[in-house]
């Protein structure tokens, strides 16, 4: 269903942008958006059933300590993830796990590097810690080749990801993934190192709150 509906958003901001003779830049951009914003919506639909039936069974976090929550588990993902090449970013009271693929996956794979296992075994060991909280995870490419086989191949990667811990026994019920394609760059894809970049699996993790379960 998810390839599905990717394709067929491809398809539909080719025939937005193939409305004009010479499309510009923001007629371009305008596509591309609609297929962004179609995509995540589908994925946060899902990703609130899990949210709320993950909720049902271990409860929200009182409105005071969520902020205290979400450190606890930042200083704690800081500290098993430090020197293995995944980022920490805080966005209020979410956590951003940014997993660059040349670290993750080999080339043109959605088959995680060995090396990577015990990485993710780390970030398993805190998210079962930290149990009122719940994960989105995110593919990425780059543009380089075609946009249905880097969508099917961000959403191969993100579900290898889940799969993987949820083998080292996160629930399943906490994770969503989606495929993000070649359409949510973090820069530019105009040179190999910012394509490299651009090649990544990014995991989200949100704390349940009375507003949300």
């Amino acid at each position: 269903m998810k390839k599905t509906l990717a394709v067929s958003l491809i398809a539909a901001s080719l025939t937005v942008a193939g409305c004009a003779n010479n499309p510009n830049n923001t007629q371009k951009g305008a596509a591309i958006g609609a297929v962004l914003g179609a995509v995540l919506g589908k994925a946060t639909g899902d990703h609130d059933k899990s949210r709320y039936a993950w909720g049902a069974a271990v409860g929200a976090i009182a409105g005071g300590a969520i902020g205290g929550y979400m450190d606890k588990q930042e200083e704690a993902l800081r500290s098993e993830l430090s020197d293995t090449g995944v980022q920490v970013v805080r966005e209020g009271d979410n956590l951003r796990l940014i997993m660059p693929g040349d670290i993750t996956f080999a080339t043109d794979s959605a088959s995680i590097s060995p090396n990577f296992n015990p990485v993710l075994q780390d970030v398993a060991k805190v998210i079962n810690n930290y149990e009122k909280t719940v994960l989105m995870i995110k593919g990425h490419t780059d543009d380089v080749g075609a946009e249905q086989y880097n969508q099917t191949l961000s959403e191969r990667r993100a579900s290898a990801v889940k799969n993987q811990l949820i083998n080292f026994s996160v629930n399943s019920t906490r994770i969503t993934t989606v495929g993000m394609g070649e359409y949510s760059p973090k820069v530019p894809n105009n040179s190999a190192a910012n394509r490299s970049m651009n090649r990544r699996v990014e995991m989200e993790i949100q704390p349940l709150t009375s507003s949300n379960t």
